[in-house]
């Protein structure tokens, strides 16, 4: 009886240390591209510190935040875990995640810069000419509370491309960003892949192009529009051996979606043939995780573009063949 009450009372002041005698309930919290490391029983979900949607003007308090968790709908407080210096400046940091890698965590968020060069655009009519310019960058810590602190100077992705939601990859002890190369430079936006140092503190490799955006089952055809890539993230199933990727892009019908890809080689560098959507209704910008009961989660937000955004943790079922929403 002793003991069942120092668990209780540890338990009790586990979720007072977090914050969780006021906790905010996951439809409080407003957030984009919900990306979730779960580890030792606490869910830790990223996000951007509150940056307008779209600006030009470099913001004092740029950064990245996290929320913590023991069951995915009671969330403590966010704390911060990193911090722009405002000599950087940087506009607005989107798609932060933090990856677990040989004992650090990286956190790999895209950077919107103020500053030049500027970045060609080949969409006339739709935006300013030049662009500024965005790309992933990554920081590393000691731990998934920060403090994360930056690696190199600038971007990992080229600096002379609009590069975005770049994610870690590992296949046979080698690390790998996955991004994309986005559709506001190329109309046609890809998904790419480069090779990183071991250490993660730059890439090795240029480039290589997994795939447009054209790709997608249901791409838009209207000669006018965007075709975007969004949100890639790479899964190996334990069942086949099976490579995965799921990304995001905007379909003819459903609107923001999540697209299924299958590399027919099990190599990230492919040859990637597309599955089609997964999930659809204006959701997406996914990644996988495992919950603390062995289920397999997908994490999106949606509606997108909308003060109603919100982060949906869905079950995911691993067929070996593919991926598919749990009904």
């Amino acid at each position: 009886m002793k003991f069942g009450m120092i668990l209780a009372m540890a338990a009790l002041t586990a979720g007072f240390a977090f914050g969780l005698d006021t906790p905010l309930k996951r439809a409080d919290i407003r957030i984009r591209d919900p990306f979730v490391l779960a580890e030792n029983g606490v869910y830790y979900l990223y996000a951007a510190t509150g940056n307008p949607w779209q600006t030009t003007k470099a913001e004092p308090n740029v950064g990245v935040m996290v929320y913590r968790s023991e069951n995915l709908e009671d969330w403590a407080k966010p704390e911060r875990v990193c911090t722009i210096p405002p000599d950087w400046l940087i506009a607005a940091v989107w798609a932060p995640e933090v990856h677990k890698y040989n004992g650090k965590y990286y956190l790999f968020a895209t950077m919107n810069y103020t500053t030049e060069p500027k970045v060609n655009s080949m969409l006339e009519g739709w935006h300013p000419q030049p662009m500024l310019r965005r790309g992933t960058c990554v920081f590393v810590s000691d731990s998934p509370m920060g403090p994360f602190k930056k690696m190199k100077d600038g971007s990992h992705t080229p600096s002379e491309w609009l590069a975005l939601d770049g994610t870690l990859w590992v296949e046979k002890g080698v690390p790998y960003m996955v991004f994309c190369h986005e559709w506001l430079q190329l109309r046609d936006g890809t998904i790419d892949v480069m090779e990183l140092k071991p250490d993660l503190s730059d890439a090795v490799t240029k480039p290589e192009k997994l795939f447009p955006a054209s790709s997608a089952p249901d791409h838009r055809t209207d000669p006018k529009a965007g075709l975007v890539t969004d949100g890639p993230f790479v899964y190996r199933s334990p069942k086949s051996g099976k490579l995965f990727m799921i990304w995001s892009t905007f379909a003819n019908r459903g609107g923001y979606n999540v697209q299924l890809a299958e590399s027919t080689s099990g190599s990230v560098k492919g040859p990637w043939k597309q599955r089609g959507a997964i999930y659809a209704g204006d959701s997406g910008h996914g990644m996988i995780f495992k919950r603390f009961d062995g289920q397999l989660m997908l994490s999106l937000h949606g509606p997108n573009a909308s003060p109603k955004e919100r982060a949906h943790f869905i079950p995911l079922e691993d067929t070996g063949d593919g991926l598919k929403v749990k009904p």
